[in-house]
């Protein structure tokens, strides 16, 4: 099996992405999370740039790293300063990572017009700077040949004499960057097979962006034209549109190009290190995400739950559990008989009775036309299927709630005061609590009340709130749709709410998760779960 070296580049040009700051705590807890996945090199910043990434290469030494090599990012000398007295070079040197990587000029429009300095003198910054790096580090030096793609397209002669000033200075590594992103894969394909004749015994890397969509596309032709590494980001992060998405570089050639990414077994740990990264860089990741998506392997038409649940391939081109990725059947308006048997079969294997499941079929289509959607409130729907099976049990009876006003006497205006008055095992409880808002008070009062009769509620904790209008057209008279996702036992739920009182319509998803945490708790069954937001890799 042929093995790709994974250059992975968050904590660099992926911090470069719009809305994405990393603390340092946030790039050393990064820096051990990819180790655990298995990157070969994990790119740790740009040392003298700033105060951030040299406190990372002088901490990033103390970590117990297992896999990953740690590479230090920088540019060639400076036009008329010799390396030795390059204040960046300098710096690469006293990071002292395991490895450098320096990007220079390929593209002769970038040498003219950014730059401003002649052809040759380019040419002898690429060289004597690589020389340099070798001599003074004793480590490897890799290459970034920025703008490679561009440059070779409009001049290949020079383009080409820039890759070998640096593979003659003693770089170990040639990559090959699509910097604009707008190469096609054939353009790529056809620039290798030049470079390759060139630079024959040349190791070939390549980096490329996303801006005409085609960052896999281009990393996976690059791979099979010959080269054996493949710098990116997990997620693809980065500047416009950016990085490679290595989550799917990775997927693709361990599943379908017989290239060896990581280390045996850890391909399993793809989704949970997309999602450490999303909670790192505190962005929510699309869920249609190839392979590590909340929705890459959710099915919603009936036809294809059907065909599923008979032979996965009919709807999957890999199986999820290859990437640690899980199956979902979504429950909806457009489901089937099938969606409801392939949803219960795990949790009661013993469901047949078609009149209880077209009943319960009944019920997700009335209500999803009223705006309930259960796609994301496992839950609740656990919720109702218990109901038509008779065993839901109501661990409490509401008489009424209550929100008191905004704002306290002492001018907190933060703070709301709710009321709650409930029934527990025959015992009339009126309890008041302040929340800052009214569904953080009304949760206050509720566990206040439960809690004497339920003391495991201690442990049920909210970890999301969404409200969307489910027919804006009604103005402010609409319903709105209330999505609450709970952590329980190490595990997430999601319940709903719908009302065209937003209290009323939390109320009900409050309720519902209160509820079904007990009965899990009784049943001893395993949470309904939805995928977690924020797990930490496991060590």
């Amino acid at each position: 099996m042929t093995s790709i070296e994974i250059y992975e580049t968050t904590l660099r040009d992926g911090a470069q992405g719009e809305g994405v700051n990393l603390s340092l705590a946030d790039k050393l807890a990064l820096a051990e999370a990819l180790d655990w996945l298995g990157v070969a090199y994990i790119e740790g910043g740009w040392p003298g740039s700033n105060a951030k990434d040299e406190a990372f290469f002088a901490q990033v030494r103390d970590l117990k790293l297992t896999t990953s090599k740690i590479a230090a990012f920088g540019s060639t000398r400076r036009a008329k300063v010799t390396p030795d007295a390059d204040t960046n070079l300098l710096k690469l040197v006293e990071a002292k990572a395991d490895v450098v990587c320096i990007f220079g000029k390929t593209w002769d429009l970038h040498v003219r017009d950014a730059l401003r300095v002649s052809l040759e003198e380019n040419l002898a910054m690429v060289g004597d700077s690589v020389a340099f790096l070798v001599k003074a580090t004793g480590r490897d030096v890799f290459y970034d040949a920025e703008h490679f793609f561009d440059g070779w397209k409009a001049n290949a002669g020079y383009a080409l004499d820039t890759l070998e000033a640096a593979h003659r200075a003693g770089a170990v590594r040639i990559v090959l960057c699509d910097t604009n992103g707008g190469t096609l894969p054939q353009e790529v394909t056809t620039a290798i097979a030049q470079v390759r004749a060139r630079l024959p015994t040349a190791p070939l890397g390549i980096h490329v962006h996303n801006d005409g969509g085609l960052a896999v596309a281009n990393t996976l032709a690059a791979l099979q034209a010959g080269c054996i590494q493949a710098q990116g980001c997990i997620n693809g992060m980065g500047e416009r549109c950016g990085n490679v998405d290595l989550t799917a570089v990775i997927a693709n050639c361990e599943l379908k190009l017989g290239m060896r990414c990581l280390p045996e077994g850890h391909l399993q740990r793809l989704t949970e290190i997309s999602r450490v990264v999303w909670e790192r860089i505190n962005l929510q990741g699309p869920t249609n995400q190839p392979f590590v998506g909340r929705s890459a392997f959710a099915h919603k038409g009936g036809i294809h739950v059907s065909a599923v649940q008979r032979n996965s391939k009919t709807y999957e081109h890999v199986e999820p559990e290859t990437v640690g990725n899980t199956r979902r059947i979504l429950i909806s308006e457009l489901s089937g008989r099938s969606n409801i048997q392939a949803k219960l079969a795990s949790r009661y294997p013993g469901l047949s009775d078609d009149v209880v499941i077209r009943a319960i079929l009944s019920d997700i289509v009335e209500l999803e036309n009223a705006g309930y959607s259960y796609e994301a409130a496992d839950a609740s729907f656990d919720l109702l299927v218990r109901r038509h099976l008779g065993v839901a049990r109501e661990p409490f009876v509401l008489h009424h709630y209550r929100i008191h006003g905004l704002g306290t006497p002492e001018g907190d205006q933060d703070l709301v005061e709710a009321t709650v008055k409930v029934t527990v095992d025959g015992d009339l409880r009126l309890r008041v609590a302040e929340g800052h808002g009214p569904v953080d008070a009304l949760s206050h009062a509720l566990m206040a009340a439960l809690l004497p009769s339920y003391p495991q509620l201690k442990d049920l904790a909210l970890s999301d709130f969404k409200v969307r209008v489910v027919n804006s057209s009604d103005g402010t008279a609409a319903k709105v749709r209330v999505l609450i996702e709970h952590r329980y036992q190490g595990q997430s739920f999601g319940t709903i709410g719908v009302s065209e009182n937003i209290i009323e319509a939390s109320w009900a998803a409050l309720e519902e998760a209160v509820e079904y945490a007990l009965q899990v708790e009784e049943s001893g069954a395993q949470p309904a779960v939805a995928p977690p937001k924020s797990a930490a890799a496991p060590r």
